[in-house]
């Protein structure tokens, strides 16, 4: 495996590098050993990826999203479990939900429903969500950039104390 990821990297660049490692560390595919031997055989930008690389990622967008945001300045945690909501994709912050809508879990009317439902609980706990899916995350990265920093500039990603008390 580690040698097919080294390929990956060579070939594919760093963002197919990182999500398929994720993955692979994920599934466990991917032992110590090896994981030590693509170390001494990827340049600084690919153990880089190593360094970010964890398991808790349940698909290759939230890895992605992750790998994106990780030259700014916040928190970001995959697969955590919110409150009256349950788990999410990704919490940036204290406060910032950003779900990753692949295909299989979020096509249909039944689907859409209850993201909105989940959407809606999440707000009621104090929570702000974005929701983008695959075309999204993939081929409008800008776009969703853009709606993820605004919210953490405008500091809605953390839990704000009340002045006074």
């Amino acid at each position: 495996m580690a040698r097919i990821l080294r390929q990956i990297l060579t070939c594919q660049g760093v963002e197919a590098f990182f999500v398929t490692l994720e993955s692979a560390l994920r599934l466990h595919k991917l032992g110590s050993g090896q994981l030590r031997w693509l170390r001494t055989r990827v340049g600084k930008v690919g153990r880089a990826a190593i360094d970010l690389a964890r398991t808790d990622a349940d698909s290759g967008l939230e890895s992605l999203l992750r790998w994106r945001l990780r030259a700014y300045d916040v928190e970001v945690r995959t697969q955590v479990s919110v409150v009256g909501v349950g788990r999410v994709d990704l919490l940036i912050g204290d406060r910032l939900l950003v779900e990753a809508d692949g295909r299989v879990n979020h096509d249909g009317d039944s689907h859409r429903h209850k993201d909105l439902v989940r959407d809606a609980v999440a707000a009621q706990w104090g929570y702000i969500t974005l929701r983008f899916d695959y075309s999204m995350i993939v081929h409008d990265w800008e776009l969703v950039e853009q709606a993820i920093l605004t919210q953490v500039a405008l500091g809605n990603h953390l839990v704000r104390t009340k002045v006074g008390a």
